[in-house]
């Protein structure tokens, strides 16, 4: 799809079009008999009067003055607004809420007229206007139009009645309330660039009426959730039956899950009970196990852990099993099960002056100049994942992509994600048994800079890190950790180590994981660096200290040994220099 550029001073009211268009193309039996009504009269309207429109859709809220809507190339705005205002698309001095007066108003343009009345309360004019609002606010007054507000305002209120159509056509378009108009902005500057897919006639997100309604009430059931509405009367709109659109359930079981989980930090412990069972959210499983014991209702507790344990839906799970079920035997009598003990990563410790950066910290301590330690966290392993297997994860499957602006799959988090690719990743992972997949990656990193993806974070990774990567880390290596991340995408894009040190030298690394003090490990991150020590991938943690000698401390270290770096006292340090587990500089 050609989109037209910022050249053309309409170019928002051709990309409205180019919306209009799609819709007409993809969803044109889908299309309510108001929104065909409305594309229709929409296309027959003077420029101006669309280009004004659309200038509306595309701002936030409903509610402008006509001073403040001044844009050259559509003109006279009171004009343009004329056949809007015909059409009924837009309203003149509609009532406004006193919150909606005060996010239109000025200060002084409230002060105009409510000066009286801010007397009457006590408030004084160098009040900030969100007390005065506030102060109004518990007097209650009733909605009135603007020139009964402020009678001085010489200006005319517009509101736009269409807003809830123009998002429909939002979601439509992009299969989500996420994504803003200014998708087509930032594309058009070249801030967003996004991988071109072949997108078929029948590519879009909803197949029926019913599942874009549906989509629609949960997205606003959300809202009101998160504006804390009372979960009572959220309840009773949310769908008791399970939508039969797979992606549907997800997004329901997701705010299910929400709803539980509110109800048992409220202590409605049979209410989240009842919830988590209905949703299909993975940690629901957990939480219904858990909210079980909270109720001493341990043997259901008991037999639930145990189905878990026997097909855990992920590693988060598994590791959470891991201090339930020995609770849940001893509330029961049960005998004691053996405990595998988790593979254990190398530790270092260390006393640094302090510092802001805990992690810069450690990389500027450690670093050589023939063993440098970079920064990366969870950026250099997820972009060699996403540059290797670019081909597999922008693959133009149904369902996938459904538009221009995808930054990813939209089944990216799926359970069937690699299922539905499993052929294609295959392939893509081949490379690192043949041994060119540095030269994909690099190739990749080239022709790709700059495009969005759910893997490469490009300000993240430059060509230095990324030869250094390609050189250091071995094929094995890259390949147990990007099965992993085809395992659980969600989970395992986090928690790996802070830092990677490189001897280019010698072809090997380590990552180092960096806790300051006060800091302990996450689940996550517990669950990576347990993987790398059960595969003997080099891993350390970096547990720091801050050295409160001061100045005297430092004065001692400048006059001590010069090999040992300064600042710094290493109670552990690990492997040998050129040990396999990766060594230690220090």
């Amino acid at each position: 799809m050609a989109l037209p550029t910022l050249d053309d001073p309409f170019y928002y009211l051709a990309n409205f079009h180019t919306v209009l268009d799609w819709l007409g193309s993809r969803y044109a039996d889908l299309l309510s008999a108001e929104e065909r009504d409305f594309i229709a009269a929409f296309e027959a309207l003077p420029r101006a009067s669309r280009a004004l429109l659309v200038r509306m859709v595309m701002r936030k809220g409903v509610d402008f003055r006509a001073s403040r809507l001044r844009y050259a190339e559509i003109g006279d705005t009171r004009a343009a607004a004329a056949p809007l205002i015909a059409a009924g698309w837009v309203e003149t001095d509609a009532e406004l809420e006193l919150a909606a007066l005060f996010t239109l108003a000025t200060k002084g343009e409230l002060a105009a007229d409510l000066a009286p009345w801010l007397a009457e309360l006590g408030l004084s004019r160098s009040a900030g206007k969100a007390a005065w609002c506030a102060a109004l606010a518990a007097e209650s007054p009733a909605p009135r139009a603007l020139p009964a507000w402020l009678p001085s305002l010489d200006d005319t209120h517009y509101r736009l009645t269409v807003d809830a159509l123009g998002e429909r056509f939002r979601l439509m378009f992009f299969g989500n309330l996420r994504q803003q108009w200014s998708e087509f902005v930032l594309a058009d500057l070249g801030i967003y660039r996004f991988e071109s897919v072949s997108l078929a006639a029948s590519s879009r997100a909803f197949s029926r009426r019913d599942e874009l309604e549906a989509y629609h009430h949960l997205h606003r059931c959300r809202e009101r959730f998160d504006a804390d509405e009372p979960l009572a009367d959220l309840l009773a709109e949310i769908p008791r039956e399970p939508f039969d659109n797979p992606w549907l359930e997800r997004r329901r079981g997701r705010l299910l899950y929400k709803f539980a989980y509110r109800s048992e930090r409220q202590g409605e412990l049979r209410q989240a009970l009842a919830l988590y069972h209905d949703s299909a959210a993975p940690e629901a499983r957990l939480r219904r196990i858990r909210v079980l014991e909270r109720l001493a209702r341990f043997d259901e507790a008991w037999a639930l852990a145990r189905c878990a344990e026997n097909a855990p839906v992920s590693a988060a799970e598994t590791q959470a099993l891991g201090r339930i079920v020995p609770r849940l035997r001893r509330k029961l009598g049960l005998p004691r099960g053996a405990a595998a003990a988790p593979a254990e990563p190398e530790r270092i410790m260390l006393t640094l002056p302090r510092s802001g950066w805990v992690e810069g910290a450690v990389a500027a301590h450690l670093s050589r100049d023939q063993a440098p330690v970079i920064y990366v966290e969870n950026t250099l392993i997820n972009a060699l994942f996403g540059l290797l297997c670019w081909e597999a994860i922008f693959a133009p499957l149904p369902g996938a992509f459904f538009h221009p602006f995808h930054s990813g799959p939209a089944d990216l988090f799926d359970e069937d994600f690699h299922a539905r690719r499993q052929a294609l990743f295959a392939a893509c992972l081949a490379a690192l048994e043949r041994g060119d997949y540095a030269d994909i990656v690099r190739r990749r990193f080239r022709d790709k800079h700059g495009i969005q993806s759910p893997f490469v974070a490009w300000g993240a990774l430059d060509e230095r890190t990324l030869a250094l990567a390609l050189t250091c880390i071995p094929a094995r290596h890259l390949r147990l950790w990007f099965e992993r991340l085809l395992g659980d995408i969600r989970a395992n894009r986090a928690g790996m180590p802070d830092l990677i040190q490189f001897w280019p030298d010698e072809a090997r690394y380590r990552m180092i994981e960096v806790k300051g003090p006060g800091d302990r490990l996450q689940d996550n991150q517990k669950r990576w660096l347990a993987f790398c020590a059960e595969h003997a991938m080099p891993v350390s943690v970096c547990y720091v200290s801050w050295d409160e000698g001061g100045d005297e401390r430092e004065r001692q270290d400048a006059q001590g040994d010069e090999g040992q770096p300064q600042g710094a006292v290493i109670e552990d340090a690990g492997a040998p220099p050129n040990s396999a587990a990766g060594g230690n500089p220090a």
